[in-house]
């Protein structure tokens, strides 16, 4: 039911750095043909930094943990891939089914093989409402029982930034901000909030996880990675167009697991391709810093120090 590309196994092997990635952003998060170019310049940019990528999906049945460039190809092109979560996991195997990896099933797999570092976009978290709907991500069940570091760009700023930083807080994930002292919100450098804790080199986040497992912590650690200033969103055109498809949102009903995606088409169709400039740029960037991360973790196993 797993397997493992023969690169990812001969690094892990040897103690080599490795980055997992997740495969819903190629099936189902970046319009065509778009998908493929960015997942395989995700991948160009783990291997530029000494690590191996391990993209993660269900393909026919079976889990694959790194792909080559036929399978990102089938998972960019195919319109029938599934989404699969935790949850489906079993259902997407025992049926012998394609599907893109969550944040939540990519960082399942990822730790079951053994894998220390995973970049992803955004988190999920605690959408707006909430405290009527009891609509949290499966992503907060991930982080508070997954032992891995997640590299992102933060909490997407369409759901309740504030109330998922308290749920992190309450399940004990660390939540640390990579160069600077505000908790940044996906396609916004600053979400309004600010981090619970910083960290400014690859080395501190590698020595954090260490300690985590030393002390035998559950827990992920959560590494938010914001853009520069001039690289995001103008929060202008963020405020309008979010305001917007919350309220087409409300309008038609749209509640769940299909939000998300509602209102993140309405970014794609509203800012004129900003959006996915947006996405792209934040993606590559927390690739690079996962990619980083597992180096100098594999560093500090290697060495002691």
């Amino acid at each position: 039911m797993l397997r493992l590309h023969e690169e990812v196994q001969d690094a892990l092997a040897v103690g080599a750095p490795v980055v997992a990635l997740e495969s819903t952003i190629i099936a189902h998060g970046l319009p065509r043909p778009d998908n493929l170019e960015v997942a395989r310049r995700v991948e160009a940019v783990v291997r530029a930094e000494g690590a191996v990528p391990a993209t993660i999906a269900v393909v026919d049945g079976v889990v694959r943990v790194g792909m080559g460039d036929d399978d990102l190809a089938r998972l960019a092109d195919d319109r029938g891939v599934a989404k699969a979560s935790v949850r489906d996991l079993p259902l997407a195997v025992a049926s012998g089914g394609t599907a893109a990896t969550t944040v939540a099933a990519t960082a399942h797999v990822a730790a079951g093989a053994r894998i220390g570092a995973f970049a992803t976009g955004g988190l999920g978290g605690v959408h707006r409402g909430a405290h009527l709907t009891w609509d949290e991500s499966a992503d907060l069940w991930a982080l508070a029982r997954i032992p891995i570091v997640v590299v992102c760009a933060g909490v997407k700023s369409i759901l309740d930034v504030g109330a998922t930083l308290e749920r992190l807080e309450t399940l004990s994930v660390p939540v640390l901000a990579f160069g600077t002292d505000r908790f940044p919100g996906f396609y916004l450098r600053d979400s309004g909030h600010p981090a619970p804790a910083r960290v400014d080199d690859p080395a501190q986040v590698a020595r954090i996880a260490a300690a985590r497992s030393a002390l035998g912590l559950p827990q992920a650690v959560v590494v938010a990675n914001p853009l520069p200033a001039d690289r995001q969103m103008d929060p202008a055109l963020h405020d309008a167009v979010l305001g917007e498809a919350l309220a087409a949102a409300e309008a038609g009903a749209v509640t769940g697991k299909d939000a998300t995606p509602f209102v993140l088409g309405r970014f794609h169709a509203r800012t004129a391709g900003e959006s996915l400039r947006v996405n792209v740029e934040l993606v590559l960037a927390n690739a690079r810093l996962a990619a980083r991360v597992a180096a100098a973790a594999s560093h500090l196993a290697g060495t002691g120090r």
